[in-house]
């Protein structure tokens, strides 16, 4: 591994310590700039505490993550966040409208350096194929489809370097489920090789649209990455 890979997982486990229970088994994994890769598997295989790894959103057990060459070092956490951004799959919307959630962000002392831009947010969602009155709607009226685009939307805006998506469009119709998938294309495409993802789906064919690299978790366990062709 060098410092050639945005992201790097060197040897991280997780245990849920009530019941000693193995959730991630000591895993490597790498993520070149460029990449898309999809993570499939049955529910409870560790997808998703995998993806929460990554994001350092929980404690690991061992092991270490490695962004841009350098190990992620505790006081680094917060700048880490900003530039691998984690999508669940039930987004959190207060109430209020759309702009007023994408704005929020810009209120965290980790973003005081940057400004919220109605227009840019606005060509995002003109890219899910959202109008720009979108960002007037109250976040109650919303649909699950909605709610989940503009909860990928407030991420976006912030210009993350790699993104991780946990099964995103699992609850969502076929239509607003394209539209997610869209949304990401356009972001991954803008940043002409600099960007990556990492998408967790319970659909094989989705998993097939959206990365060139597929894996497979099963108890546990990474699978070897498997080259694919991507299909839009």
């Amino acid at each position: 591994m060098t410092a050639s890979f945005l992201l790097e997982a060197r040897g991280i486990a997780r245990r849920d310590t009530r019941s000693d229970t193995v959730l991630l088994e000591p895993t490597d994994f790498a993520l070149a700039p460029g990449e898309r890769v999809s993570v499939t598997g049955a529910s409870g295989a560790g997808k998703s505490v995998l993806l929460r790894a990554l994001a350092l959103l929980d404690p690991l057990d061992s092991g270490h993550l490695v962004w841009h060459g350098q190990p992620v070092e505790r006081r680094a956490i917060p700048r880490y966040r900003r530039h691998v951004a984690y999508l669940r799959q039930r987004p959190a919307l207060f109430d209020g409208t759309v702009e007023d959630n994408l704005r929020y962000p810009y209120s965290l002392h980790a973003y005081h350096d940057v400004r919220f831009d109605r227009v840019q947010a606005v060509r995002l969602a003109e890219a899910a194929g959202r109008a720009s009155s979108f960002l007037d709607k109250r976040a109650n009226d919303l649909s699950g489809g909605e709610a989940q685009l503009t909860a990928l939307i407030r991420v976006l805006q912030l210009s993350p370097e790699v993104l991780l998506l946990d099964e995103p469009t699992a609850s969502l119709d076929p239509d607003a489920a394209r539209a997610v998938e869209a949304l990401v294309t356009a972001w991954f495409e803008a940043g002409q090789g600099a960007r990556a993802s990492v998408w967790v789906s319970h659909d094989p064919a989705q998993a097939a649209r959206v990365s060139t690299r597929r894996l497979i978790m099963q108890a546990g366990r990474l699978s070897d990455s498997k080259q694919v062709q991507v299909t839009r």
